[in-house]
C-alpha cells in the first residue's frame, strides 16, 4: 500500500509541478496591443472547438458508461463500477487536452514577445508551455490508474482471484480514456488541416501572400488549429498510449506465476516505473536551455535523450527490487534481468523510431531534399517523391518493431512486450513537452506575422518552428511505436482474459477477421480524408468569398499585390490598415468548428462498434484475426502518412528559405514554391489527420476488446 501512495503521490507532485510552470508563464509579458488581441482571438477560437467537442463527446461518454456498467452488474469477474472507471478514464484525458490547450494559447503569444529580446528566452518559453502538456498528462494518467487500483483493491481485495476482478474493472479507464483520444484526435485533425489548406492554397498559391498574413480570413482559424489538432489531439493521443501500456502490462502481469503463486508486484511494477518517469522527466526539463546563437534542437535532444539514460537506471533498480529472481509465464522460466531487458529494448526502440523519423522528414536530410529538387518539374514529381519518401519510411521502423518484439518476447514472454510498451512511454513527460514545444512555436510565428514585427523576430520564430516540425515528427514516430506494442499488448492481454492460447490463420473465420482488420486503417483513413477535403472545400470557398465581396480587404489586397510596401503613398497605407480590420476571421473558424464537430463521429463510431460487432457475432478467435489485421496495416499506414506529411512539409520550408538547385535558386515565389506548397497541401492531412489518427484507431480497438473480453467467454 505504501508503494501506491508513492505512485499517486508522483501523480500530485506532477499536476504541481505543472501549475508551477503555467504560473510562471502567465507572469510573462503578452507583447504589444496587436499581439494581445491575435493571442485572445486564438484563445477564444480554440476553447470554443472545445466546448463544442465536449459537449458531444458528453453524450456518448454517459451512453457508453450506462452500457459498460448494464452489461457487467452482477458478474463475478467483473463489475458494474467499470462505468466508473470508464467515466474517470475520459475525463482525465479530456482534462489533459483543455490543461495543455489552455497554457499553450497562452504560450504562444509570449513566446513571440520572448523572441523579440532572444532566441534563448523564446525557447525556454515555448518549451515550458510544452512542459505544462507533457506532465499534465503524465499525472492525470498516474493519478487516475493509482488511485483507482487502490481503491478496487480494497473493494474487492488483492488476491489472484480477485485480482482478475480488478484489471477488469479498471479497464475501462483505459477505454474512457481511448475513446476521448479518437475523438479529440479525428475533430482537432479535421480542423487544423481545413483552415491550413484553406489558408495555404488562397493565401500561397492564388493570393501569393505569406502563410500567417493578416490579410487572410483563415490565419486566425489556422492557429486555433495547430492547439487543438497537435496539442490537445497529440496530448489525448499519448495520454491513451501512456494508460494503454500501463494496463496492459498489470493484466499479464496478473497472470505470471512466481514459487509461492501469485506476486502483485508484478502488478505493481508498472505503476511504479510510470511514476518514477514522472520523477525523471522533471529532472530532464532542466537539461533544456540553449544560449544566444545556439541550436534548439540540440538542447531539446539533451533533455530528451538525457532523461532516457536516466531511466534507465532507476527501470533497473525498480526490477531488481520488486521482482522475483526467477518466474513462469505460459510454462516458460523467465528471470527479473529479462524483463529489464525487454524494457530497455522498448525504450532503445522508441529511440530509434524517432531518429529514422527524423531521417525521413528533418529539414535538410537526403530524403527531404530530393522532394525539394523534383519540385523544380511541378506538383506532380512533388507528390510522386513524396509518396516514394513515405513508402520507403516505414521499412526500418518496421524492422525495428519486429526486432523488439521478438527481443522483448525472448527476454521475458508476452511481459516482457507489455513492459517494453511501457519502457517505450516511461518518460513520456519529457517527450509530450518536447512535442507540444511544436505547436507553440508554430503559433508564436504565426503571431509574429500577423502582428507585423521585424524581420529578426520572425527569423528566431521560424528557427524554433523548423526545430518543432523535426520534434513533431520524432514525437510522431515514438506515437506510432507505442501504439504497435501497446496494441500487441492488450492483444495478449486480450488472449489472457478469453483463455485463447493461439490465433490459428488457417481457420476461416480467423483469416476472414485478418482481411477486414486490414481493411479498416484504409476505410478509417478515406474517412479522414474525405472529412479534410469537404472542410477544406468550405473554407477555399469563404476566404475567396471574402476577398472578393470586402471592398476594403480586396483593395488592401490589390495594393500588397502591385508594390512595394516602401513605395505606398498615405492613401495606400492608410487603405490597407484598414483592410486589416475587415478579415472576417470569426466565420472562418465557426467553418472549421462546424465541420470538425459534424465529421469527427463516423470514424469514431467504427473503431468502437467494429470489434463490438465481430465479438459478439463470430466469437474470440475472429475478434483476434480482425485486431492483428487491424495492427500490421495501421501502424504501416500510420508510418507511411505521417513521415510523407512530414518531408512535404520541411521540403516546403527547405524552398521558402532558399536553395540552390543546378544553379538554379529555389525561393518564395517561386514556381518550385507554389508546387511544394501543393505537396505540403497535401500532405497535411496525412501528417496530421488521418495518419496521427491510426495510432489511437488500432489502440482503441485492442481496449474494447479487452472490455468485452469477459463477455465473450
Amino acid at each position: 500500500m505504501n508503494n501506491l501512495l508513492l505512485v499517486v503521490g508522483a501523480g500530485v507532485l506532477a499536476m504541481l509541478f505543472s501549475f508551477w510552470k503555467t504560473t510562471w508563464i502567465n507572469k510573462q509579458d503578452e507583447g504589444t496591443d496587436r499581439m494581445k488581441q491575435i493571442g485572445s482571438s486564438i484563445a477564444e477560437g480554440a476553447m470554443a472547438f472545445l466546448k463544442a467537442e465536449y459537449r458531444i463527446l458528453t453524450i456518448f461518454v454517459i451512453a457508453v458508461a450506462l452500457l459498460l456498467g448494464f452489461a457487467n452488474s452482477g458478474r463475478d469477474d467483473s463489475s458494474a463500477l467499470i462505468a466508473m472507471s470508464f467515466i474517470v478514464g475520459a475525463m482525465a484525458s479530456g482534462l489533459a487536452g483543455f490543461l495543455g490547450m489552455k497554457v499553450a494559447t497562452k504560450a504562444n503569444n509570449r513566446t513571440t514577445n520572448a523572441a523579440r529580446n532572444s532566441l534563448s528566452t523564446a525557447l525556454n518559453v515555448a518549451f515550458t508551455g510544452g512542459t505544462v502538456m507533457g506532465l499534465s498528462v503524465v499525472g492525470l494518467g498516474v493519478l487516475g490508474l493509482g488511485g483507482l487500483f487502490i481503491f478496487y483493491t480494497n473493494h474487492f481485495g488483492s488476491d489472484a482471484i480477485s485480482m482478475r476482478t480488478v484489471l477488469n474493472v479498471i479497464s475501462g479507464f483505459s477505454l474512457g480514456a481511448s475513446s476521448i483520444a479518437l475523438f479529440a484526435r479525428v475533430g482537432g485533425g479535421i480542423y487544423t488541416k481545413a483552415a491550413d489548406v484553406g489558408a495555404d492554397l488562397v493565401g500561397k498559391v492564388e493570393a501569393g501572400i505569406p502563410e500567417d498574413h493578416p490579410l487572410n480570413p483563415a490565419t486566425i482559424a489556422d492557429n486555433v488549429g495547430d492547439n487543438v489538432g497537435d496539442v490537445a489531439g497529440m496530448g489525448a493521443d499519448l495520454f491513451e498510449s501512456y494508460v494503454g501500456s500501463i494496463v496492459g502490462s498489470m493484466v499479464l502481469g496478473a497472470s505470471i506465476l512466481v514459487a509461492g503463486g501469485f506476486d502483485i508486484n508484478f502488478v505493481i511494477l508498472p505503476l511504479l516505473i510510470a511514476a518514477s518517469g514522472i520523477i525523471v522527466s522533471i529532472v530532464g526539463t532542466f537539461m533544456v536551455s540553449v544560449k544566444e546563437g545556439g541550436d534548439p534542437q540540440k538542447a531539446l535532444n539533451r533533455g530528451e535523450f538525457g532523461s532516457s539514460a536516466i531511466m534507465v537506471g532507476v527501470i533497473y533498480f525498480l526490477i531488481q527490487s520488486f521482482l522475483p529472481e526467477t518466474f513462469i509465464q505460459g510454462g516458460t522460466e523467465f528471470t527479473a534481468m529479462g524483463v529489464f531487458w525487454a524494457t530497455v529494448i522498448g525504450l532503445v526502440a522508441g529511440l530509434g523510431i524517432g531518429l529514422i523519423t527524423e531521417h525521413y522528414t528533418g529539414t535538410g536530410t537526403a530524403p527531404v531534399l530530393s522532394i525539394a529538387k523534383q519540385s523544380v518539374t511541378g506538383p506532380a514529381t512533388t507528390l510522386i517523391a513524396g509518396l516514394g519518401v513515405g513508402m520507403q519510411s516505414t521499412a526500418i521502423p518496421i524492422l525495428i518493431l519486429a526486432s523488439s518484439i521478438m527481443g522483448a518476447h525472448y527476454f521475458a514472454g508476452l511481459y516482457g512486450i507489455a513492459m517494453a510498451a511501457l519502457g517505450m512511454l516511461a518518460n513520456t513527460g519529457i517527450q509530450l513537452a518536447v512535442d507540444a514545444y511544436g505547436p507553440i512555436s508554430d503559433n508564436a510565428g504565426g503571431i509574429a506575422e500577423m502582428a507585423e514585427l521585424p524581420e529578426e523576430v520572425r527569423e528566431r520564430t521560424d528557427k524554433l518552428d523548423a526545430v518543432g516540425n523535426t520534434t513533431a515528427a520524432i514525437g510522431k514516430g515514438f506515437a506510432i511505436g507505442s501504439a504497435a506494442l501497446t496494441a500487441l499488448a492488450l492483444f495478449a492481454a486480450f488472449m489472457v482474459q478469453t483463455g485463447i492460447k493461439s490465433i490459428d490463420i488457417s481457420n476461416p473465420r480467423v483469416m476472414a477477421g485478418l482481411f477486414v482488420g486490414g481493411m479498416l486503417p484504409f476505410l478509417f483513413s478515406s474517412m479522414a480524408m474525405g472529412a479534410v477535403g469537404r472542410a477544406a472545400m468550405a473554407m477555399i470557398e469563404e476566404v475567396r468569398r471574402q476577398f472578393r465581396d470586402i471592398p476594403e480587404l480586396k483593395a488592401a489586397l490589390d495594393i500588397m499585390q502591385s508594390s512595394d510596401e516602401t513605395t505606398w503613398s498615405d492613401e495606400d497605407k492608410a487603405a490597407y490598415e484598414l483592410g486589416l480590420t475587415k478579415a472576417e476571421h470569426g466565420r472562418c473558424v465557426e467553418i472549421s468548428t462546424q465541420s470538425a464537430i459534424k465529421e469527427m463521429v463516423m470514424p469514431g463510431i467504427l473503431a468502437i462498434i467494429s470489434p463490438v460487432l465481430v465479438g459478439f457475432i463470430f466469437g474470440p478467435e475472429t475478434l483476434g484475426g480482425l485486431l492483428a489485421g487491424v495492427t500490421v496495416t495501421g501502424v504501416l499506414m500510420a508510418i507511411f502518412q505521417s513521415n510523407a506529411g512530414g518531408a512535404w512539409d520541411n521540403a516546403k520550408k527547405m524552398i521558402e528559405v532558399g536553395i540552390n538547385v543546378n544553379g538554379e535558386m529555389l525561393k518564395k515565389g517561386s514556381e518550385a514554391h507554389k508546387a511544394a506548397v501543393v505537396g505540403d497541401t497535401v500532405g497535411d492531412p496525412f501528417k496530421d489527420t488521418s495518419g496521427p489518427s491510426l495510432n489511437i484507431l488500432i489502440k482503441l480497438m485492442s481496449v474494447v476488446s479487452l472490455v468485452i473480453a469477459p463477455l465473450l467467454v
